[in-house]
C-alpha cells in the first residue's frame, strides 16, 4: 500500500488556499475519497482539477493502482474508442497486434476523463454502458471485457449547457454526477494568492537553486489584483518565469510581465467593485434565465420581471448569444 506520508503528498498538500470558497470544495475530498462513486469536477481552466482527482485517487483504497489521466480532446475524434477501449489484432488496417485501452490500464485503478464533453457521442454510449455494467468491447472483438475502475470526470465547461446544446449525452451526465466539485476561479478567492505566491517562490527557489527571494508590497499587491484568466496555473508559470529570470535582489512588477491592461495601477474604490461585480451578475443571472427559457428571449424577460427590450439590451449589453441557448432545445 501507498504511505500515508506519500498519500499526503500526492493529495491534499498541493491543494494551496485558505479561502472559505476554497476550503468549502477541498473538505469534500476525504470524504469521496473513501466512496468509490462517481465524480465530477467543474472549474475554469488552471483551477486544479486534475489535483483533485489525484487527491481523491491517492486518498482513496485504490492508491496503490494506476491513475491514468486523459484529456478527452486531445485525442484524434478517430481514435477515442481506440485509446479508451482497445483494439484486437485485424480491427482495422494497421492493427498487427492487439493493444489495451486506457480502461484495462487503470485495472483497479483510477481514470480521469479531462474535457469529457469533448467525447464523440458513440464512445459516450460506450463510456455509459461501463460505468452501468463495468462491461465494453475492444474494437474488432465479439469479446465482452470488465474492469474495475473508478471514474473521476471533468471540465472547464458548464456541464449543464453542455448536457443543454446536447454536447455532453444527459443519461452520462447524469450517471457521473454522483458527486460533484465546483473549483472556484483564482479570482473568487484573491486572498489565497500571497500563499500561492508563496508556496511557488519557495518551490522553484528550491527547484532552481536560487537564493530566497523577497517580495515587496506593490509587487504582492499587483499579484493580488491582477484578474488571472489562467488561474492557479497561470501564477505558478508567472512565479516560475520570475524566479528564473531574476539576477538578484528582491522581485520586481516588471519580473512579473503582467499584461499592464489587466494590473490596476491601485486598489479599486468601492463604486469599481461594486460596477464589477454588478457585471458579472448581470452576465450569470441573463445565461441562467437564457438558457431556462431555451433561448426565447420574450419569456426570459417576463420571468426577469423586464420588458422585452431592456432585456435585449442587456443581453447586447454583455455580448451574449441568445441563439446559442435556442438551439439547446
Amino acid at each position: 500500500m501507498v504511505s500515508q506520508a506519500l498519500k499526503e503528498k500526492l493529495g491534499l498538500r498541493h491543494l494551496i488556499g485558505n479561502s472559505s470558497v476554497f476550503l468549502q470544495e477541498v473538505k469534500k475530498i476525504p470524504l469521496v475519497a473513501g466512496f468509490d462513486a462517481s465524480v465530477l469536477i467543474c472549474g475554469e481552466t488552471g483551477t486544479g482539477k486534475e489535483l483533485c482527482a489525484r487527491a481523491i485517487h491517492y486518498l482513496s483504497p485504490r492508491s496503490d493502482k494506476p491513475f491514468v489521466p486523459v484529456n478527452c480532446g486531445a485525442i484524434p475524434v478517430e481514435l477515442v474508442e481506440n485509446e479508451l477501449f482497445g483494439h484486437e489484432r485485424g480491427a482495422y488496417t494497421g492493427a498487427h497486434t492487439a493493444q489495451p485501452g486506457l480502461l484495462k490500464q487503470s485495472e483497479g485503478g483510477t481514470i480521469f476523463l479531462d474535457e469529457i464533453d469533448w467525447l464523440p457521442h458513440l464512445a459516450q454510449v460506450k463510456l455509459l454502458r461501463f460505468l452501468q455494467e463495468k462491461e465494453y468491447r475492444p474494437l474488432g472483438s465479439t469479446a465482452v471485457c470488465t474492469a474495475d475502475v473508478r471514474i473521476i470526470a471533468a471540465s472547464n465547461s458548464d456541464f449543464n449547457v453542455s448536457v443543454a446544446t446536447g454536447k455532453l449525452r444527459a443519461d452520462l451526465f447524469y450517471r457521473l454526477n454522483v458527486v460533484r466539485l465546483n473549483l472556484p476561479s483564482l479570482r473568487e478567492r484573491s486572498e489565497d494568492i500571497p500563499l500561492l505566491a508563496a508556496y511557488f517562490l519557495q518551490k522553484y527557489a528550491r527547484e532552481f537553486k536560487r537564493s530566497s527571494v523577497e517580495v515587496p508590497l506593490d509587487v504582492m499587491q499587483a499579484l493580488t489584483l491582477y484578474q488571472w484568466p489562467g488561474n492557479v496555473r497561470e501564477l505558478e508559470h508567472v512565479i516560475k518565469r520570475a524566479v528564473i529570470l531574476r539576477e538578484s535582489g528582491p522581485l520586481s512588477i516588471a519580473d512579473l510581465e503582467l499584461p499592464v491592461d489587466n494590473t490596476p495601477s491601485a486598489v479599486q474604490s468601492f463604486r469599481e467593485a461594486k460596477a464589477a461585480v454588478l457585471r458579472q451578475f448581470e452576465r450569470t443571472y441573463i445565461q441562467a434565465l437564457l438558457l431556462a427559457h431555451r433561448g426565447n428571449i420574450t419569456s426570459a424577460a417576463r420571468a426577469a420581471r423586464k420588458n422585452r427590450r431592456a432585456f435585449w439590451e442587456l443581453i447586447r449589453k454583455h455580448a451574449i448569444d441568445a441563439h446559442s441557448f435556442r438551439s439547446a432545445i
